[in-house]
């Protein structure tokens, strides 16, 4: 369940309840006032995820907060009122001062782990690479070099490798 504990409208305490409209089959978070009747959906949050080919590479970044040897795709939640590839060309320039010069659907992918919903796209963008203090550091990986994990944004840079006939093998998690 969500991290929510009051109602955001009225303050009362939330409560877990089946909603009887489904059958019971999904629990979710309440509020009690049958007056104010506020109900925590806690849908996925969309995320746009960059596939950033740069010179011929991939640039994959580690982020500050993760463990040394971890690196990843740029990422970033959409913002309201942005196309999805306005909002992947704004993380890739936000994250790497990288400018996009064109976009590539992948797919959209599950993460349930972190109740996202990943929108990768494939950009090649042209630049300086200089990085958001929410990143350490990068690399420049050659392509049949990537090493995907099993979920969320593996599982889309594992369908951009196949598309290119590329062998890959996913690993358990991502920067092994």
């Amino acid at each position: 369940m969500s991290d929510y504990r009051f109602c955001p409208h009225c303050a009362t305490p939330l409560i877990d309840r089946t909603d009887p409209e489904e059958d019971g089959a999904r629990l979710r978070r309440l509020c009690p006032d049958t007056e104010c009747g506020y109900v925590h959906w806690n849908n996925p949050v969309p995320v746009v995820a960059a596939i950033v080919e740069y010179e011929g590479k991939i640039l994959l970044a580690r982020n500050a907060a993760w463990e040394e040897g971890v690196f990843a795709l740029i990422t970033g939640f959409l913002e309201n009122g942005e196309t999805p590839e306005d909002g992947v060309a704004r993380e890739v320039l936000e994250e790497t001062s990288l400018h996009v010069d064109t976009t590539e659907l992948i797919g959209v992918y599950e993460f349930i782990r972190k109740n996202e919903l990943i929108i990768a796209y494939h950009v090649r963008a042209h630049g300086t690479i200089s990085l958001s203090p929410e990143l350490l550091e990068y690399r420049l990986v050659e392509p049949a070099m990537l090493r995907p994990w099993r979920a969320g944004t593996g599982q889309a840079l594992g369908e951009w490798m196949r598309r290119r006939g590329l062998p890959f093998e996913f690993v358990e998690r991502a920067g092994q």
